[in-house]
């Protein structure tokens, strides 16, 4: 138990220097991101260049020169080709283009190719942005974590002791969203079929929203403030209540339990309840992305305000820099408190629907 608990408190410390180290770069990160024609930092171009995806992962601008890690570009052409490239390539080219292709800063920065006749067009694109890598990123995390702890109980013999150090870690932390969270929420009956997909949701979006707190790299990506993302969870999500719904679940939809003059001749419980299939991802996209966005915006925001009075005024600057730290400071902490925060709140309300969608059968609970 000793053992343990010394193994809880230096990984917490590895954490804590470890986002310490990211709230330290995140000034010169910001401060090198862009700046307007006055010299003053652009704030606009910072927080969207930060929330939004790219083909490069940039690192840190030195002397004037960009950092960056160059992406694969793969997009298909007006005329049916695929081009394969490297994201350098624009930069390489006196106008930016490459076989045609350029990116659009008008259209927030996406791959466009330009035709003989002049227009320009949104090609295919299924290039390997920054979101992608960072996505890759998370799963091999995932995978290096649980793959380790599944090893160490697979050579585990009877009678041996419990799990210490990282993988006790993380078997208190999985069994503290099983059996507080997705059992009693999906149900005794049901949630050992759910609880891998919960579990896995859970774990990516916490892990992705830690890794979005650091501006450099292998972090930096704002992957859950994407609303593609989040798109793609709630749709899983969905998937999972309406595809293993039961029954009982469909009848309450098309034939609830309420007055009749409610649903024939005109039935409006049964559209309120259908309309009710759709608002339910809707309201998890919107939240994990709102949330998520809006947090990234105010950090960063309150990072210019630094750079932005030191270049007006040398004594105001000094003030409202240690004032804009101390709101940075506590805005990183409560992000901490954020990033698990939604990620607990998503699992909870996609086991609450899930486990919504598998009432038991009326007669059999009259009978109870």
């Amino acid at each position: 138990m000793k053992l343990f608990s010394q193994s809880i408190r230096l990984r917490t410390a590895w954490l804590c220097a470890w986002l310490l180290c990211g709230f330290v770069a995140l000034p010169a990160s910001a401060s090198s991101a862009g700046e307007g024609e006055s010299g003053m930092p652009d704030v606009k171009e910072i927080v969207l260049g930060h929330m939004s995806d790219a083909y490069e992962w940039h690192i840190t601008t030195w002397n004037g020169h960009h950092i960056s890690i160059p992406l694969p570009v793969i997009v298909q052409g007006a005329d049916g080709t695929w081009h394969t490239f490297s994201s350098a390539r624009f930069h390489h080219s006196a106008d930016g283009t490459y076989e045609g292709f350029f990116l659009n800063e008008e259209a927030n920065g996406k791959v466009y190719e330009r035709l003989a006749d002049g227009t320009e067009v949104r090609p295919l694109d299924l290039s390997v942005t920054k979101n992608v890598v960072q996505i890759w990123i998370v799963v091999a995390i995932m995978c290096a974590v649980f793959i380790s702890c599944a090893r160490w109980y697979r050579n585990r013999k009877p009678g041996d002791k419990a799990p210490g150090g990282f993988v006790g870690l993380v078997e208190m932390f999985v069994m503290s969203i099983n059996d507080d969270l997705i059992r009693p929420s999906v149900g005794e009956k049901h949630y050992r079929r759910f609880a891998p997909y919960l579990l896995t949701v859970f774990f990516f979006i916490f892990i992705t929203n830690l890794l979005g707190l650091l501006p450099i790299f292998p972090g930096g990506a704002n992957i859950t403030g994407n609303i593609n993302i989040t798109f793609f969870l709630a749709i899983c999500t969905a998937l999972m209540v309406n595809v293993f719904g039961n029954r009982e679940y469909w009848k309450e939809i098309f034939w609830p339990p309420v007055p009749a003059w409610l649903k024939v001749p005109v039935p409006m419980m049964p559209v309120i309840e259908l309309f009710g299939i759709l608002t339910k991802p809707f309201a998890l996209m919107v939240r994990l992305f709102a949330n998520m966005m809006g947090g990234h915006a105010i950090i960063l925001a309150l990072t210019c305000v630094i750079f932005i009075t030191c270049q007006i005024n040398a004594a105001i600057g000094t003030s409202f820099t240690f004032v804009s730290a101390v709101l940075m400071i506590f805005m990183n902490c409560l992000e901490l408190l954020v990033a698990f925060i939604q990620a607990y709140v998503f699992t909870m309300l996609s086991a609450v629907f899930i486990g919504l969608a598998h009432p038991e059968p009326h007669h059999a609970s009259k009978e109870a």
